[in-house]
């Protein structure tokens, strides 16, 4: 571990075994609101004995050691802070340092030796939102994402299973790989071991010269000397074998420890291979899962809708039942009409039967006041020609008297003159034989004819004429056109 005063203590080798349990963390939020501070709760069991550089770091969910830390908190130190008790402690992250993407993170206590005590469910930063997408998906597109949601939980197993066997290959590599450095360590002990024997043999050489060119009456300690020379250099002999027999050691387990290597680098590749398959194939089965909840909640949908339109279907039979019913008493109604149509029909043939016999009689009236009109026309004709004869001679004859004052019945020829007086009188006017309207002489005939005829109603089919005031006659006279 190489940190500064200011970083936590973390390690870079994969985590093999961590006491998760000892460090429990509470009221852990399924997401935070971005831009707000959270607070971390978490209670320190009685296996755990917190210490100074105890932190607390919020991890992305796949981390492999406690380097890869997002940012972190120090852990504070409980007021009692022996062992053997569960204390409850919080600590509050800052909302500049929390993650700003969606990923899933944890929060994960480690200790002042960089081992992980303990580790929340994981968690998001987001907002929150309300899933109301529908997504339509055939049946068969259903059972094709689960075939495919089997074939990837397969496929995660077994990258499980393979990670689970190349961690313990790491394992035994790390054991080789520690062994060789405990074989490096002797072999640099027993160099320097070498060293200062090397360095005391040169030191008794220089002794033994200085001795030769002593006093022969040291002589015995000269003997002494070569004696421990003796045994130094068959120390030395010795342990140059030993040197020896090391240096071959070293260079096999240098071979070994550079061949561990090579494996090590292979098994991390396939490690860190196998890690970003397990992401992906996490993301695939995260997104698989989601289209199921989709799936599920359609298929309660299309249900639903299936029961609605099973009502609706039973409403229809119900009403088509009732329109059959009504249909039938339509039917029924419709032949009851169609007979008394029938009646109709034939009491109107019976009445266009009795009208036309009426007509006929109409015609032969009409024919009868026709000849009339002619002969009243005749008749005024000649009274107009008739007073302008008698207006020129009753202006030279007088008067004659009465004369029939002394008979019974009267002259009847006074009586004569009196009505010829009359009919010359009514002679010299026009009158309408139709409103007795009275027209003087000097009108011209083709008013008085105009009048006459304003009286009058022509058909325009047969020409038959009837007066005004019989206007239902003529009425009656074009209905039975119409009949015809």
């Amino acid at each position: 571990m190489g940190e500064t005063s200011d970083d936590p203590p973390t390690s870079a080798v994969l985590l093999d075994n961590c006491h998760f349990s000892q460090v429990v963390f509470n009221n852990v939020e399924k997401f935070y609101v971005p831009g707000g501070d959270v607070t971390c709760y978490y209670t320190l069991t009685q296996n755990i004995t917190p210490r100074g550089k105890d932190w607390v770091g919020i991890f992305r969910v796949g981390w492999k050691t406690t380097r890869e830390y997002y940012t972190f908190m120090w852990a504070p130190l409980p007021a009692d802070a022996r062992g053997g008790t569960t204390v409850q402690q919080q600590i509050q992250f800052k909302a500049y340092y929390l993650p700003k993407d969606d990923e899933y993170y944890q929060f994960c206590y480690v200790d002042q030796d960089a081992v992980v005590r303990g580790a929340s469910v994981p968690f998001q930063f987001r907002a929150e939102t309300e899933d109301d997408i529908l997504v339509v998906t055939t049946q068969g597109e259903v059972e094709e994402i689960e075939l495919q949601n089997k074939n990837l939980l397969k496929e995660n197993e077994e990258l499980k299973a393979s990670c689970a066997s190349l961690q313990k290959q790491t394992m035994d590599l790390q054991e080789q790989l520690s062994k060789a450095q405990e074989l490096q360590s002797r072999f640099d002990s027993l160099r320097s071991n070498t060293e200062k024997l090397e360095l005391e043999l040169q030191s008794l050489k220089k002794e033994n010269k200085c001795l030769k060119d002593l006093d022969d009456c040291r002589e015995p300690q000269l003997l002494q000397l070569k004696e421990q020379i003796q045994s130094v250099t068959s120390d030395k002999e010795c342990l140059e074998t030993k040197l020896k027999a090391a240096l071959g050691q070293i260079q096999s387990v240098t071979s070994d420890k550079e061949c561990l290597e090579t494996k090590l680098k292979a098994a991390l590749g396939q490690i860190q291979s196998v890690t970003s398959d397990k992401e992906c194939l996490e993301t695939k089965l995260k997104t698989v899962l989601d289209q199921m909840d989709q799936l599920q909640s359609q298929v309660l949908n299309y249900e639903k809708e299936v029961e609605n339109l099973s009502h609706m279907d039973r409403d229809k039979t119900e009403q088509l039942e009732s329109l059959k019913e009504e249909n039938r008493q339509l039917r029924v109604t419709q032949q009851q009409e169609n007979l008394n149509l029938m009646k109709d029909l034939e009491e109107q043939k019976h009445l266009f039967q009795s009208l036309q016999a009426k007509k006929n009689e109409a015609d032969e009236e009409n024919r009868k006041l026709r000849e009339e009109n002619d002969d009243l026309l005749r008749q005024v004709l000649q009274a107009r020609e008739v007073s302008s004869f008698s207006a020129a001679s009753q202006a030279h004859a007088p008067i004659p008297a009465s004369g029939g004052g002394s008979l019974l019945f009267g002259n009847p020829y006074c009586v004569a003159g009196a009505n010829l007086e009359a009919g010359a009188a009514s002679a010299s006017i026009r009158k309408c034989p139709m409103c007795d309207d009275v027209f003087p002489e000097d009108i011209e005939t083709s008013q008085y004819e105009a009048h006459v005829q304003s009286h009058l109603l022509d058909c325009p089919l047969c020409n038959e004429t009837f007066e005004k005031s019989n206007k239902q006659v003529f009425e009656d006279h074009m209905f039975c056109h119409g009949l015809e």
